[in-house]
């Protein structure tokens, strides 16, 4: 059984757009005691659409979800694909939807009492993983550029660029392609360890080092308020919507 017990928030900023399209949202389960599911949605510019529905099935599939004798963290990965796959049929089945071009991006975070966390992430939102103050592992596109070139065969320039592509955009929702999911776990957690699922209106401002020092210094409401006041401050009018959960792991 975990050594720690888990100090956890949500913070959004509107930033300098004209409605806030992201969502954010940490769940327990009833029939998962124990058990914390963290997620976060950028519908991006369009709506918010994707990223409502991003939050409802992730709740669905996790009130119905039973951990296993032993618990295994494969059967969490799986949960965390089908609530991702899941989430981009549904859209591409919701004729509203559809019609207004509802997508979002993904980050799904699982922490079980034995020590283990389990993630998986679709498009540019991102996960961060602390261990004694420092950036320990962080998400990226470098699974979905790799998957574009060897398995898709595209040129390595053309898969850089797929953030601006329509075509290649990862996302759920996206009617031209599904959606790729990367997944990560870790097991052992230690109290100080912490995490950080953020929209890239928080990340594209700051280093791997400066989002170490403000999550791992502080509680999650001190740290949420303190990037929120720098994101804008560096947008300098130009922000994007804000968008962070926040889990540290603290002694008991």
């Amino acid at each position: 059984m975990s050594e720690y017990k888990i100090e956890a928030g949500t913070a959004q900023h509107v930033g300098n757009r004209a409605a806030q399209h992201d969502r954010v949202a940490l769940f327990t389960s009833a029939r998962a005691p124990g058990y914390v599911l963290a997620v976060l949605a950028d519908g991006g510019e369009r709506n918010a659409l994707g990223a409502d529905q991003a939050l409802l099935t992730a709740k669905q599939l996790f009130d119905e979800y039973k951990p296993g004798d032993p618990p295994s963290p494969e059967r969490i990965g799986a949960l965390l694909r089908d609530i991702a796959q899941e989430t981009h049929d549904v859209l591409l089945m919701n004729p509203l939807a559809a019609s207004a071009e509802a997508r979002s991006t993904l980050v799904l975070l699982v922490l079980t009492p034995q020590r283990q966390a389990v993630w998986a992430t679709v498009g540019d939102s991102r996960l961060y993983r602390f261990a004694n103050g420092a950036c320990a592992e962080r998400s990226s596109d470098a699974a979905y550029i790799d998957h574009l070139v060897t398995i898709d065969k595209l040129p390595l320039e053309a898969a850089r660029k797929h953030r601006g592509s329509r075509l290649l955009a990862n996302v759920v929702g996206n009617p031209l392609k599904a959606p790729f999911v990367t997944a990560g776990m870790r097991a052992d957690l230690q109290a100080g360890d912490a995490f950080l699922l953020c929209s890239d209106g928080l990340w594209s401002w700051f280093s791997d080092n400066e989002l170490a020092a403000a999550v791992s210094r502080r509680r999650p409401r001190e740290a949420a308020e303190l990037l929120i006041d720098k994101a804008r401050e560096r947008a300098a009018g130009n922000g994007d919507n804000c968008s962070m959960a926040i889990v540290r792991l603290v002694p008991r």
